[in-house]
Parts: C-alpha cells; sequence; structure tokens
C-alpha cells in the first residue's frame, strides 16, 4: 500500500465515521466562517498530525464543552490518535526485526513489498511509520499461511466438525451442546481519568434468541448494572464507577451460557427463490454505510466471480472458495481507522475475520443473497478471541451460519471440506446481530470500535477511554 493512499483515506475515514455516528455536524454559515475544517481535514489527509492536534485542541478551548463544534474537532483529534498508534514502528525497528526473520534485506525488495502492501506504513509528521503488526503480517503473506487457523486449532475442528454431522439428524439441528462458566474483565489504567470522576462502562454480554445459544445466565456483576434488551444489535451490561487516584477502576461480570453446533446439509434444489417484498430481503440485501457499499469495483468483481450462477447456494459457495483463494488471514488495523472495510481488503489482498466477511457480506448482498453480520469470541480450548462471521437467509431454509476465515477445511470429504459454508462449531460466544448500532445506555462520545462490540467500551465526562488507556480479559472459570 503506498503512503499516499493511507493518508488520502483518512479523509474519508472521518467523514464518514462523523457520519454514522452522529459527530459530524452541518455547522451554521457562521461556525463555518470561524471554524476551518477544511484545513484540519487536510492536515489528517497529508499525516501533518501535530498540526492538526494543536488545532483541535484551540477549538475545543473555544467552544462550548461537548457542543457540537467540540464535538467535531475532539473526533478528529481521536481519529489522528487511533492512526498513531497503529503504525507505532519506525524504520530502524523494521529494518532490524526483517534483518533478523531474512538477513541482508535488498533496499528495491523492502520497496516492493511496502509497494504491494505486503509491509504496511505511512508517513505521520513526516517520518515513516509502519503499522505495528507489519512485520508479522509480511511473513503470513509471504507464505500464503491461513493465519488464523492454527495446525492445533484446525485438527480440533476438523474432529468436531466431524462429529457435528454424525451427529446432525435434520437441516439446522443444534448439537453437541458446550457450557460455559465464564469471566470478562475490563480494568481501566490508574489515572486515566481524574480521580472522583464517574467512569462509564460497557462490557459484552450473550445474546439470547438464537437457537445456538442458550441457558444464558448472568452469574455475578462488580457494580449496579443496567442489562440491554437482547433484540439490541449490541448486547451490553453498563456499569459506572468513580475513579480513585493512583488506583485502576476494574469492572468484572460473570456468566453462564451453553453454546450449540449447527449444520445444514444443503443443495441448490432445496433453495427456492427469494420473495423479494419481504423485510428480511429488503434489509439484508441493501448496502450499509461506510463498509457495505455496492461499488463499480464490488459489482464488478462480484460478478466475475459469481457468472451466470443464479441459484443463491452456489453464489455463495464462488464467492466464499474466490475470498479463500485470494484473500489470505491477516492481523488488521482498527476498524475506526478504516473508511471501508472491503475496499481497504481489495486494495491490500488480505484481511482478518471481519474485514474477509464484510467483503463476503458486501458481495453477496450486492447478488442479491440476504446476510446478516455475527460476532462475538470463538470459545475453542486454549483458543480464546475475538471473532466475527455471519448468517446467510435462504428461502425455505432460514439463517444458516457461515464462517468465512475457518477456511475450506484440509479434507477430501467434501462435506467437511465445506462445513463452515453451512454450519458452525460449537464453541461460539454471540453478542452482536449487527454493526454500528448504537449502545444502550446511548455512549456520549466516539466510540473506541464504533462498528463492532466485543472489548467493551469505556468513557467519563472528559471524553471517550481508547484501547490504550484500558485493558480487558476473558477467562472460562470451567
Amino acid at each position: 500500500m503506498s503512503a499516499m493512499f493511507v493518508q488520502s483515506s483518512n479523509l474519508k475515514v472521518i467523514t464518514v465515521l462523523l457520519v454514522i455516528i452522529g459527530f459530524v455536524f452541518f455547522a451554521s454559515a457562521c461556525i463555518k466562517r470561524t471554524v476551518n475544517w477544511k484545513q484540519a481535514h487536510f492536515w489528517l489527509e497529508v499525516g501533518d498530525f501535530a498540526k492538526l492536534t494543536q488545532w483541535t485542541a484551540s477549538v475545543k478551548k473555544n467552544n462550548t464543552l461537548h457542543g457540537e463544534v467540540w464535538l467535531r474537532a475532539d473526533s478528529l483529534e481521536q481519529i489522528a490518535h487511533r492512526v498513531k498508534l497503529d503504525f507505532m514502528l519506525d524504520e530502524v525497528a523494521v529494518d532490524s526485526l526483517l534483518l533478523k526473520e531474512f538477513g541482508e534485506v535488498n533496499p528495491i525488495q523492502k520497496k516492493k513489498w511496502e509497494d504491494a502492501g505486503l509491509l504496511e506504513h505511512k508517513y505521520i509528521d513526516g517520518k515513516k511509520r509502519y503499522f505495528k503488526r507489519a512485520f508479522s503480517n509480511l511473513k503470513i503473506l509471504l507464505n500464503q499461511d491461513k493465519g488464523l487457523i492454527n495446525d492445533p486449532l484446525a485438527d480440533f475442528c476438523l474432529q468436531h466438525t466431524q462429529r457435528v454431522i454424525e451427529e446432525t439428524k435434520k437441516n439446522g439441528q443444534v448439537v453437541l451442546p458446550q457450557s460455559f462458566k465464564v469471566e470478562f474483565s475490563l480494568r481501566v489504567n490508574a489515572n486515566a481519568v481524574p480521580d472522583g470522576e464517574e467512569i462509564r462502562c460497557w462490557l459484552p454480554f450473550p445474546k439470547e434468541l438464537h437457537a445456538r445459544q442458550t441457558k444464558v445466565e448472568l452469574v455475578s456483576a462488580s457494580e449496579e448494572y443496567n442489562l440491554s434488551n437482547d433484540t439490541n444489535i449490541h448486547r451490553t451490561i453498563y456499569m459506572t464507577q468513580k475513579a480513585q487516584k493512583d488506583m485502576e477502576t476494574i469492572f468484572t461480570v460473570q456468566f453462564n451460557f451453553t453454546s450449540s453446533a449447527q449444520y445444514f446439509q444443503l443443495s441448490a434444489d432445496m433453495v427456492h427463490d427469494y420473495h423479494t417484498k419481504t423485510d428480511i430481503f429488503k434489509h439484508y440485501t441493501k448496502q450499509q454505510f461506510p463498509h457495505i457499499v455496492f461499488s463499480d469495483r464490488i459489482k464488478q468483481l462480484s460478478d466475475s466471480i459469481v457468472g451466470t450462477t443464479k441459484n443463491p447456494l452456489e453464489k455463495v459457495q464462488k464467492l466464499y472458495y474466490w475470498i479463500d483463494e485470494n484473500i489470505p488471514w491477516a492481523g488488521a488495523l482498527e476498524y475506526g481507522t478504516i473508511s471501508c472495510i472491503p475496499e481497504y481488503v481489495l486494495d491490500h489482498k488480505k484481511g482478518d475475520c471481519g474485514m474477509q466477511t464484510l467483503l463476503f457480506m458486501t458481495m453477496a448482498r450486492y447478488q442479491g443473497v440476504p446476510v446478516k453480520w455475527q460476532s462475538g469470541w470463538m470459545m475453542h480450548p486454549g483458543q480464546l478471541n475475538l471473532h466475527d462471521w455471519c448468517e446467510v437467509y435462504y428461502q425455505g431454509v432460514g439463517w444458516v451460519p457461515l464462517d468465512r476465515s475457518f477456511n475450506l477445511q484440509n479434507t477430501d470429504n467434501m462435506a467437511l471440506k465445506e462445513f463452515y459454508i453451512t454450519g458452525i462449531d460449537a464453541y461460539r460466544l454471540i453478542i452482536n446481530d449487527g454493526i454500528g448500532a448504537e449502545l444502550k445506555p446511548r455512549k456520549n462520545f466516539l466510540r473506541s470500535e464504533p462498528w463492532d462490540f466485543q472489548r467493551g467500551e469505556v468513557e467519563w465526562a472528559g471524553g471517550n477511554l481508547y484501547f490504550d488507556l484500558w485493558d480487558y480479559s476473558m477467562k472460562v472459570l470451567e
């Protein structure tokens, strides 16, 4: 990826993020005369974050606290800060890593990796900065390693999914339930918030309206809480606590849930033509800015993959196979710094689970196949991690899980090989049924992760607390 691409995309990031989350304010003519937003956007575009930060500090000082102009300036400042945290390696550090792994690397070869986006970088305040996972991603991409699915996990999933298929007596039956007792904690750094100020915290909590996820039980919470309705797209448990000088602020919740596997053995003749006037079809085949957008590029690519295929199942299979063959898994930038994730994936020819899923969803929806986002955590033994996948709706069948980044399994048995196109294992925690929805209760500032919700969110009266000011942990207790 060229530095210019990353820099120019930041302007789109600001516009899109602020519009979606409600922090772009269509200022009056008077405001436009006194606040030069065009100049601020230019500084962000060219990576001149020092000037931008100085400017936003001045604007915030001279405008009403938490008013429209203040919030817009604060959000610009937030984006610049987040980009800097993602691109934190200097050239000396990267050269040292390259030397250790590959020996002396010819500068021409290094530039080729950079120009191809294999060694991701950008310029910030005139200095070359590399993505903090650029080196580990380079190793993955050079070897075309699947990345997410390591050998032990792949072996475990192959054995487990074989049992799922054997246990499934009818399509969509939930089988092999796994019970989990979980403790989730979020720890705000000492002195991240002034002494005595209230910290607002949203933690993830399991969804209940799914056949695959049952027996959800709140065991305990560290504070008085507000548990959001299960119909909310992002399921949260909300708590507050006063900051204490020189002490971490810790929020903890324990809950139980049972997760089951689900598998559909489908054939093209089992899938009917869609009833295109239904709410499901209309809602789940539409664009959802900024990440599910039917650009000319998406249209041309998905049409070239699908060809003359009309059957929804066959369309899904072709799209799944194409991503499997062409978009390897790699560590991702924070989603809140990317203007349009599918376009980024196509530019860089890589993506993590959510990026691959959003690319798949965008092409599938354009092809008239209803798809909805689903995410939370993967709960496989020894493999706890954030994870994103989706569900595809087939007329006459219903919603069918699909996990794009768990890949085609390494076997000659086609049902097992393609298991994750029409099935999912029993080791999942479902928290979200969509992206970019409002949290309950409403968050006042730009979220740390504006689209997904898996790690939690934190803020206080002075603004959002980004990931560098707190940490989180998930433990399976039994």
